[in-house]
């Protein structure tokens, strides 16, 4: 009982020479012990690493999950060290409303089966965003968050010892300071200036250690700028993988839709802004159109008198095909990726479709699969 309230009594009473020292250090009447400029870049560094993983981590949790009651949700979950329940993606939902509604409205009309085909290509988009989500999570937010609450809780804990320790050393060389002054007047005997010598040697030599402990955190902070970078990479990588099933399953849907019989094709070329090598979808509004040709197919069927149609006389475009493409029928040209084809529009073509020509062979080709040339 005796041991432990001399325990607590020194504990006070050394928590109250840190305080005094703060305060004086503050009011300008304590000297400080200054770290070298190294440390403190060090210390800058950690702080700067430390601030900027927070924001990019709440703010891909964000891109991953819009739904703030949701995130609130899996931080609970995380926190209880339970599963995550499975939750049904915006893509998913979308496509069970469409393929009730198909059920409803008509499964074998033509809005019904095209309701049906645009649920099928949600559902992969929505299964397709699951896995990027997890991928994500695993490869990108969990080391993130591991930094934050594991290597940046050690180092704050570290760096309060060391703080703590430098106001014991000041403490120290401040009672030092006042005994050999009491001393030059004769009111202090030897052995107090021996006792503050010895306690500011002690106190030196603590502070070292801590230092040098703490400096060693603060420099493994490389380390952690070279495990985040793998990791970005990682993400930047699940993104792309995310992004490219996404433009192929869409491409794919876009491949259905034309080939159903009555599927809705617009019959004037609508407005669009200037055309740009960067926004190939907008292409065909701003091709030369070729006047009509006696014998050709309406838009949208495949029968195209290909041999009657010629290049318009107000000129062609020059265009380079991003991937590979295998024509559905004798109506369409096959396309290899870079190579470079003459293309131009017809009028009431579909906008998503041009006439490709290359060498004595022509055809539609899709238009996103293409950039267009200046």
């Amino acid at each position: 009982m005796d041991f432990n309230m001399k325990k607590l009594a020194s504990d006070a009473g050394i928590f109250f020479t840190r305080a005094v020292q703060f305060t004086e250090e503050k009011f300008g009447q304590a000297e400080k012990t200054e770290l070298d400029a190294h440390f403190e870049n060090l210390l800058a560094r950690a702080d700067s690493t430390k601030s900027w993983t927070e924001k990019i981590l709440r703010q891909t949790e964000v891109l991953l999950q819009p739904n703030p009651s949701a995130r609130v949700e899996e931080f609970l979950y995380e926190k209880l060290d339970r599963k995550v329940p499975s939750r049904v993606t915006n893509g998913e939902l979308l496509a069970q409303y469409m393929a009730e509604a198909a059920g409803e409205l008509g499964p074998t009309t033509p809005y019904g089966k095209t309701l049906l085909k645009v649920s099928e290509a949600e559902k992969r988009l929505g299964a397709a965003e699951r896995d990027f989500i997890h991928t994500a999570s695993l490869s990108f937010l969990t080391p993130l968050r591991n930094f934050l609450e594991g290597d940046w809780r050690t180092i704050s804990k570290e760096r309060r010892l060391l703080q703590n320790r430098r106001l014991d050393l000041d403490a120290c060389k401040a009672r030092l300071k006042k005994a050999k002054a009491a001393e030059a007047k004769a009111t202090l005997w030897n052995d107090e200036v021996d006792k503050a010598e010895q306690e500011l040697r002690v106190a030196q030599t603590e502070f070292d250690r801590q230092a040098e402990v703490t400096r060693l955190l603060l420099e493994g902070i490389s380390s952690t700028h070279v495990n985040h970078l793998r990791c970005l990479h990682e993400f930047v990588k699940s993104q792309t993988t995310y992004y490219a099933q996404c433009y192929r399953h869409m491409l794919d849907l876009q491949k259905q839709l034309g080939r159903f019989p009555g599927t809705f094709v617009g019959t004037t070329e609508p407005a669009s802004p200037p055309l740009s090598s960067t926004s190939p979808t907008t292409a065909a509004a701003t091709m030369p159109v070729v006047p009509s040709v006696a014998g050709l197919a309406p838009p949208g069927e495949a029968a195209l008198c290909l041999e009657e149609v010629a290049p318009p006389a107000s000129g062609t475009r020059k265009a380079r095909v991003l991937y590979d493409y295998e024509a559905a029928d004798s109506s369409e040209l096959a396309l290899l990726a870079d190579e470079l084809i003459t293309v131009y529009s017809l009028p009431g073509m579909d906008p998503d479709w041009l006439i490709g020509e290359r060498g004595n062979k022509k055809g539609k080709v899709p238009v996103t699969y293409l950039e267009l040339l200046s």
